[in-house]
C-alpha cells in the first residue's frame, strides 16, 4: 500500500513540479562507484515529474546512469543520478532525474507549481470532504 502527500518546494530549491511522498515499488539496475553491475528491488520515497528520491542498497556516483522499472506498470525509465543523500539502515536516499521527460512515469496527477494547502481550491476541497 502506498502513502502519499504532497510537499511544498523549498526557499531557495527551487523545483520544476512538486513532490508527492508517495512509495512505489521499483526496480532499479546500472553500475555502482565501483563499476560493477547491480539490479535491486526498491522503492520511492517522493515522486515528482521529473524523477524520484528512492532507496539504494548500491552505491552510486554523482551523474550515474540508471534506469527505474515501475513494478505495477512494466515501464521502464532511464535516469542519472541527481542527488546523493544519507545513508540509513544500510540503505542511501538517492535523487534521480529522468534523461527524457516522462511525466505520465508514476501515474500521478501532480498538482501544480503555485498550489498549496492553504489554496482556496484546497479549502474547497477539504469542506466537500467532509460532507460525504
Amino acid at each position: 500500500m502506498s502513502r502519499v502527500s504532497t510537499t511544498s518546494t523549498n526557499i531557495g530549491a527551487r523545483r520544476r513540479s512538486q513532490r508527492v511522498l508517495m512509495q512505489v515499488g521499483i526496480r532499479v539496475r546500472g553500475k555502482d562507484a565501483q563499476g560493477k553491475d547491480f539490479e535491486e528491488m526498491t522503492e520511492t520515497l517522493a515522486v515528482n515529474a521529473h524523477g524520484a528520491l528512492i532507496l539504494l542498497n548500491a552505491r552510486v556516483i554523482s551523474g550515474a546512469v540508471i534506469h527505474v522499472k515501475h513494478t505495477k506498470t512494466g515501464v521502464e525509465q532511464e535516469c542519472h543520478v541527481a542527488f546523493l543523500g544519507p545513508v540509513r539502515n544500510g540503505r542511501a536516499e538517492v535523487g534521480v532525474e529522468f534523461s527524457k521527460p516522462s511525466p505520465n512515469f508514476w501515474r500521478v496527477a501532480f498538482p501544480p507549481e503555485d498550489w498549496s494547502p492553504k489554496s482556496p481550491e484546497a479549502r474547497t476541497a477539504t469542506k466537500l470532504g467532509a460532507q460525504k
